[in-house]
């Protein structure tokens, strides 16, 4: 009768979540710029994991294409970002208030380590005012 159904249930692997790390909603503005070349775009970054970003734009990218990225965020009473490279795995065309813009899967190839904490920390809502923004917490300064 419904053999797609009876199917999905008799392989409960064929809907398991393939992403390795949890995506978490965020709004944030980002600045890209196509892979070794100087003009800047902005978007704006909807969800992000540490594996990845999805990001809205009006600029139209084909799927493969390289970026250097730069998210912003706010850290305290600062503007604080992180820098990736990342590469476009999938693409859709979106309609946003009467014009039309792309939403982009973006999988992150290169982040420093500096960075990297940065991005986990913003995802695990740790950013609190008057923290150090520049180091990670078991890195020591002196006076």
């Amino acid at each position: 009768m419904n053999a797609g159904v009876e199917d999905s249930m008799e392989n409960p692997n064929e809907f398991k979540e393939r992403r390795k790390y949890p995506r978490s909603l965020v709004d944030l503005p980002v600045e890209y710029r196509i892979k070794d070349l100087p003009n800047a775009h902005g978007g704006l970054v909807v969800n992000a994991s540490e594996g990845g970003l999805l990001i809205h734009s009006v600029k139209d990218m084909p799927l493969g294409l390289k970026l250097n990225i730069a998210v912003m965020f706010l850290a305290g009473y600062e503007l604080a970002n992180f820098e990736v490279t990342a590469e476009i795995i999938w693409k859709d065309l979106r309609s946003y208030n009467r014009s039309e813009g792309y939403q982009y899967g973006l999988r992150i190839t290169q982040i420093l380590e500096e960075d990297h904490w940065k991005l986990k920390q913003l995802l695990n809502s740790q950013f609190k005012r008057g923290e150090n923004f520049d180091q990670p917490p078991f890195q020591f300064r002196t006076s």
